[in-house]
């Protein structure tokens, strides 16, 4: 008799890991949606020549206002850098906190930062990192041709956009939290992983992620 409340509890474990896996490839292909609408849309998106300037990309789809009364806003995402073959697996990231969306309204906003030198690519590695306090993230220019009226582009580390009911923005994210997400990354690699070791080491791309790096591939 004792047997079968061992075996729901169990079957429930199971089916958790089953949709946290699920999870994970509903994320990245929301990832490579608002990555391919935000570049896509060359004179109201993301200027084009700022993509192959950038050495990282980090992508967070559905920011959203945290739950249970505790204030903020909170979403996950991921990240990837070029290297000599192209661009890195992918590797997860969560943000908390900031003005996220705040500017152009929704209940749900995308966010995309473009990492432009090597003291953005190590903040974006780094454990954590507060936007403002320790790394200086510039609402990004906006259009095919907005990057060339502007000289933010020459000195910013991360450049960043917003996209909500459609409408796309420079975003500064001025007290945002960033971190790397490690049980999301053990999710997807099966083991304990930094981001660090996912974009600078020789780890392939998990086979959900095939299609978020073809998107990634293309712009």
């Amino acid at each position: 008799m004792r047997t079968r409340p061992v075996g729901f509890f169990v079957l429930a474990l199971t089916l958790a890991a089953e949709l946290a896996v699920s999870a994970d490839a509903d994320r990245l292909k929301n990832a490579e949606e608002v990555l391919t609408a935000m570049a896509a849309v060359s004179d109201k998106g993301v200027p084009p020549d700022l993509f192959k300037k950038a050495r990282c990309i980090a992508i967070v789809p559905s920011v959203r206002e945290a739950a249970l009364g505790i204030g903020g806003k909170y979403g996950k995402g991921y990240l990837s850098c070029r290297h000599g073959r192209g661009w890195s697996a992918p590797g997860a990231i969560g943000i908390t906190g900031g003005s996220v969306g705040l500017q152009i309204g929704g209940s749900a906003t995308d966010l995309l930062m473009l990492v432009m030198n090597d003291q953005g690519m190590d903040h974006l590695l780094s454990s954590k990192f507060t936007v403002g306090a320790e790394a200086k993230v510039a609402a990004g220019p906006v259009g095919r041709d907005a990057s060339a009226q502007t000289d933010i582009t020459l000195t910013a580390e991360i450049l960043a956009w917003s996209r909500s009911r459609g409408a796309f923005a420079g975003i500064a994210l001025e007290g945002a939290t960033l971190s790397e997400d490690r049980t999301e990354n053990k999710a997807l690699y099966g083991k304990d992983i930094s981001n660090t070791d996912i974009v600078r080491g020789n780890i392939a791309p998990p086979a959900i992620a095939a299609s978020f790096m073809a998107a990634l591939s293309k712009y």
